[in-house]
């Protein structure tokens, strides 16, 4: 990870059990742009910290990919 890691951040250990429960990416259609462990940071840090989408940090992926993650 290039940059300084939040309070809300996934441990490494917590990433390699949530990342099975989460859905695959489709080998069809375009591919992700964004890091899925970054995404996943950018929702704890928004449910951590109580932030409005447009507050995400800008070293986090952009609020429209997390909160698009989202539904």
């Amino acid at each position: 990870m290039s940059r300084k890691s939040y309070a809300s951040d996934l441990s490494d250990r917590e990433w390699e059990l949530l990342e099975p429960l989460l859905p695959k990416p489709q080998k069809r259609g375009p591919k992700p742009n964004a890091n899925l462990t970054e995404v996943v940071n950018g929702i704890f840090y928004i449910l951590y910290s109580g932030c409005h989408w447009r507050s995400l940090p800008h070293d986090l992926p952009p609020w429209q990919t997390v909160s698009t993650e989202c539904t």
